[in-house]
């Protein structure tokens, strides 16, 4: 996920169960609602409606951005508190989103939590989820994942693909596994999200590789991996940095550590980031295809 949708969420729990996946809680819930009209920089980028089918991510990404919104993330303190370490799930999801689609929305899932993260393998929400985007197809239905998952539902991927505009941006945050395993080591490996990203252009998937955030790397060779094995537009966004903002979405203290045990504070630089996005706008944009950072980027999928 790259930036923050700013969305409060209220759910509350009516029922609540446990489970484990590979020793970490897999609780569930039963939520009130399962779309949230969308503000900030995902209604900026023009999505009307953002789907978030569980609450914490056992990916558990070192930088992520969402446990530092807190509250305005629908988080509760223990979420925050112990990010990655458990995830809640919305059992109920589908048929929510039943009764609240309609054909002029604009959905992003997610920008709170990876729609196929590790528990999702045991859960199989997503399935139902895409079946039933299927019988009542929005305008738009983006899908921001990292995860390899995604190909287990790829029959079905094609098949919402010919009732809605389907996107599905995939995070690609280097070109250095090394460099995966400080900052996201329960993350697939480079060279599978590669595979997984290939294998859904060659099913005719609209896939844009979103290179967020952007983590130590070749920034040129990251660009022509991406446009290896996808025929659309690049995203790319760098880490979130605090210095001149003062609140809202930013890079995990876990992710800034990372940085300065490993000497790659500059990636956290805004001059810096620049000169990174600067190599690969130029990479990309030479090819004839579109590149965009943040909001311009991400009307891509909106589009």
């Amino acid at each position: 996920m790259s930036r923050s949708a700013a969305i409060a969420v209220t759910m509350p729990e009516i029922s609540h169960n446990d489970t484990q996946w590979a020793g970490r809680p897999v609780h569930s819930l039963r939520a009130s609602s399962i779309l949230s009209p969308t503000s900030g920089f995902i209604a900026a980028a023009g999505f009307t409606h953002s789907l978030t089918p569980a609450r914490n991510c056992l990916f558990g990404c070192t930088y992520c951005y969402v446990p530092t919104l807190r509250i305005f993330g629908g988080l509760k303190p223990a979420d925050w508190q112990h990010w990655g370490h458990h995830t809640t799930i919305k059992t109920n999801a589908a048929g929510l989103l039943g009764r609240q689609l309609s054909p002029s929305q604009r959905i992003y899932c997610s920008p709170l939590v990876d729609p196929y993260q590790p528990a999702e393998e045991q859960a199989r929400l997503m399935p139902d989820i895409l079946e039933c985007l299927c019988r009542r197809p929005p305008a738009v239905f983006a899908l921001q994942t990292r995860g390899a998952l995604i190909l287990r539902d790829l029959e079905q991927l094609i098949e919402l693909s010919r009732h809605t505009r389907l996107r599905v941006s995939f995070s690609l945050t280097t070109d250095r596994d090394d460099v995966r395993r400080l900052y996201e080591p329960h993350c697939d490996s480079i060279q599978e999200r590669l595979r997984v990203i290939s294998r859904l252009s060659e099913a005719g998937i609209a896939v844009y590789c979103t290179l967020a955030p952007l983590l130590p790397c070749d920034p040129v060779a990251l660009a022509e991996s991406a446009l290896g094995v996808t025929r659309h537009g690049v995203i790319a966004d760098p880490l979130h940095n605090r210095k001149g903002k003062p609140r809202g979405a930013t890079t995990r203290p876990e992710g800034l550590r990372v940085s300065d045990a490993n000497g790659y504070e500059q990636w956290h630089c805004s001059d810096f980031q620049a000169r990174v996005i600067s190599a690969i706008r130029s990479r990309v944009e030479a090819t004839g295809r579109q590149f965009g950072e943040g909001t311009d980027g991400f009307r891509m999928l909106a589009a």
